[in-house]
């Protein structure tokens, strides 16, 4: 089964069979429209950027500049651009070092007078992005502004309006970079587009990571008070949205709609949360961007972990308070030594309490069994970790070979018949993909759709991105930058036509979901909800469309295979 359902006015341009053919003719529809969106509809319930963007780079007018809004612990302060108020900075907790270091999270101190919220708080503590990688420097991940340190408790809003009691719904960002790195703060999850386009208000979290936030001393003989220091960067997000269910009445949102969602780290951190008890009730939907974690770390995995960090920096077991007296560069340090990357066993701890059991392993969690998700992967996930991009075909055989001993022949076979044209380094990083990331969205989506109560709703991005090249293909994250309607950023093409088109796509499925539930609008053709028998499927790509369990031979060809070594395959 296919559906189709295209917008007015760019009938004609999505019949075209080929990528030619495509921008071709979409470069005409916006010769003709001058400036306005050509996916433009009178049937749409959303708001659309002005017809005509502001030029060079002048101030928008605006009759009052500064806006004041009371939150519980003080008036905040922040700044409007082009109708959108922005706030950025603003405390959802105390600072966590010291005595609060790996303790759970205390609310925020409160404050006399106006706090100004014209910049980004601080990030907590992480290894910076490596400036070889090209694909980090295309998502800008070298760039988390706002300073290192453990007042990291901070969130950003963006939102049209302000004490007007307009209700509008509230989509909370949780950032990826696994659990170890990345803020809200970075410029991939800046929300004023976002805002501006779908008339939402729009919240971004930092909370703590890897060892500041994940380090298991419970069974190593500590003090009682450290119970939850495994699991106190999840706590953090508990706080953030119960943050967000007491003050964004007055940045003109509405609490009982509250949708949750995250890419890669962050699809994680909002598979943990839907498995969260104390976060029940603090969201009504969730979208999973390839980051479908199944299960956590078990006590005893990250009870190994904690071990090493301890030894590293020469804390022995009778005095493990004593981790709370070292500067935080000496915990990053003795981090990055023993959990080099992504920050290793650092992971959300499954202690019996906060989270009582894996999020989505052996079922889905009933904690959210009424809560209705979107679950996606990108057709070349794994891209972001590869880098010989001059892969051979004989290279490539021995890659699979390597791995795949006998199958190797029939998995390559497999993948040439459906994708003639794709070169060595996108089969390749398409074969990681399937078996990790793909492997675990789906599973996912199986286990949520089973339980028959709120849906599931599944996406496969094959919109390849044009960032360096196109040699990526369509990488991990593209659909981010898609999903915030950043149509600026490299990954989605700095504006191009064509990116602006997926953008507007993604974005305003995302807006539907966040006010109903249900991710369909007049932008994008019909999308059915996901179960194990049709397997429906969107595909965002030039042609978007409903498919039933597409790539279905990959699918099964996978599901015979031992799990993955990762995610990443």
């Amino acid at each position: 089964m296919t559906t189709k359902n295209t917008p007015p006015g760019l009938g004609e341009v999505l019949k075209q069979p080929s990528r030619r053919g495509f921008l071709k003719g979409l470069s005409v529809v916006v010769a003709t429209a001058g400036v306005v969106s050509p996916l433009a509809s009178k049937a749409s319930a959303q708001t659309t950027a002005p017809s005509r963007p502001a030029g060079g780079l002048g101030s928008s007018a605006e009759s009052t500049l500064f806006h004041v809004v009371d939150t519980t612990s003080g008036k905040v302060q922040g700044i409007v651009n082009a109708g959108i108020k922005e706030f950025k900075g603003i405390p959802y907790g105390a600072p966590t070092g010291g005595k609060n270091r790996f303790m759970p999270p205390k609310k925020a101190t409160p404050w006399t007078g106006v706090r100004e919220c014209f910049g980004h708080g601080q990030v907590c503590p992480q290894t910076p992005a490596n400036l070889h990688s090209e694909y980090g420097m295309m998502i800008q991940w070298d760039m988390q502004v706002g300073g290192m340190g453990e007042d990291c408790l901070s969130l950003n809003v963006w939102t049209p309006g302000v004490n007007d009691g307009a209700k509008r719904p509230v989509l909370v960002s949780f950032h990826g970079g696994g659990f170890a790195t990345g803020s809200g703060n970075a410029p991939g999850y800046d929300g004023a587009q976002l805002a501006l386009f779908g008339d939402v208000v729009v919240v971004t979290v930092n909370h703590r990571l890897a060892s500041l936030g994940y380090t298991h001393l419970a069974d190593l003989g500590a003090p009682p008070e450290f119970a939850y220091a495994g699991v106190a960067g999840i706590m953090d997000l508990v706080a953030s949205l119960q943050w967000v269910h007491d003050n964004i009445e007055n940045f003109g949102g509405d609490a009982s709609r509250v949708m949750i969602f995250g890419q890669s780290g962050g699809g994680a951190k909002t598979s943990t949360i839907l498995a969260t008890p104390s976060a029940r009730g603090l969201f009504h939907c969730a979208a999973v961007q390839s980051g479908s974690s199944l299960r956590l770390t078990t006590r005893e995995q990250a009870t190994k972990t904690a071990e090493m960090l301890l030894a590293r920096l020469d804390i022995p077991k009778t005095r493990i308070a004593d981790i709370q007296k070292i500067p935080w560069q000496q915990l990053l340090e003795a981090q990055a030594a023993v959990a080099p990357g992504l920050g290793g066993g650092f992971a959300p701890v499954v202690d019996g309490t906060i989270l009582p059991h894996h999020p989505f392993d052996p079922v889905a969690p009933p904690e959210s069994a009424d809560v209705p998700i979107i679950v996606s992967t990108t057709l070349e996930d794994a891209a972001l970790a590869l880098t010989n991009f001059d892969l051979t075909e004989a290279g490539l055989k021995a890659i699979i070979t390597q791995r795949y001993a006998e199958k190797a022949d029939e998995i390559l076979a497999l993948y040439k018949q459906r994708y003639p044209h794709k070169s060595p380094f996108l089969i390749q990083a398409q074969v990681f993909t399937d078996s990790g990331f793909r492997r675990s969205a789906i599973t996912q989506a199986e286990r949520k759709a089973s339980l028959g109560k709120a849906p599931a709703f599944m996406y496969l991005w094959e919109w390849v991105s044009p960032g360096f090249g196109g040699k990526f293909g369509a990488v991990h994250g593209t659909d981010v930058s898609a999903s915030f309607h950043n149509v600026r950023d490299s990954i989605v093409g700095v504006g191009n036509p064509e990116g602006k088109v997926m953008c507007d796509r993604l974005a305003s499925a995302w807006v539907a979901f966040a006010k109903t539930g249900d991710p369909n609008n007049a932008r994008i053709p019909r999308w059915p909800a996901y179960d194990g028998t049709t397997r429906a499927t969107m595909i965002f790509d030039t042609d978007t469309r409903a498919e039933n369990d597409p790539r279905s031979e990959i699918r099964k060809l996978w599901e015979q295979q031992p799990p993955a070594r990762s995610i990443a395959g």
